[in-house]
């Protein structure tokens, strides 16, 4: 009798343990998310104006973005001094769950001349890497269908002025762009993206 009770004491320990664990787990990535929340938005979809949309992005795009912010290799106002409070396997962590997370897009005030023009910008110049009207994040390219207008207005400015690196196929049409279209074809591009809110099937 004494036998049974103690294996049944045994029992009951070991749920208690695995419960705990799993609770323990659960907690720290809420712990985790929610930290990226409060500036990037219920379950990484951004309320806007300038701070992106980090839910759907890809894991590899995630990791990427989080090592360059920890060794100031992206500029930022707050995002370096945040990622270096972070390991290597909370940052896995975050990028599972983001990517899991539905890309919610919020109506904006763009100019439809501007959108059209941008959209033939998009078909000449960045459709190979970025799918579907920016709805793709394939290699890297991170989602920009729906971002927010003043963050995709900044990454343009930084990645212009050499602040940010871009692949050598970027920079080739970005300045093939420019030369062909001139500054305004930056804007014309972002009312674009910041216009797309539903995939076209």
């Amino acid at each position: 009798m004494t036998g049974k009770k103690t294996r049944y004491t045994l029992l009951i320990a070991m749920g208690l343990m695995l419960n705990s664990t799993t609770w323990a787990t659960t907690s720290n990535l809420s712990l985790l998310v929610g930290n990226c929340e409060g500036c990037h938005g219920p379950q990484g979809s951004s309320l806007g104006p300038a701070t992106p949309t980090i839910a759907g992005m890809a894991e590899d795009t995630f990791l990427d973005a989080m090592e360059e912010y920890q060794k100031d290799e992206r500029p930022s106002t707050i995002m370096g001094r945040i990622a270096k409070g972070y390991t290597e396997e909370d940052f896995k962590q975050m990028a599972t769950y983001f990517r899991k997370q539905p890309f919610v897009r919020y109506p904006q005030e763009v100019d439809a001349s501007k959108a059209q023009q941008g959209q033939k910008l998009h078909e000449e110049y960045c459709e190979k890497c970025h799918e579907d009207n920016g709805f793709t994040d394939e290699d890297g390219s991170n989602i920009l269908a729906g971002q927010w207008m003043p963050y995709l207005q900044f990454s343009l400015a930084d990645f212009k002025a050499g602040n940010r690196e871009m692949s050598k196929k970027m920079k080739k049409r970005l300045e093939k762009m420019l030369q062909a279209h001139g500054e305004k074809s930056l804007e014309d591009i972002v009312h674009f993206y910041s216009s797309q809110t539903e995939m076209k099937k």
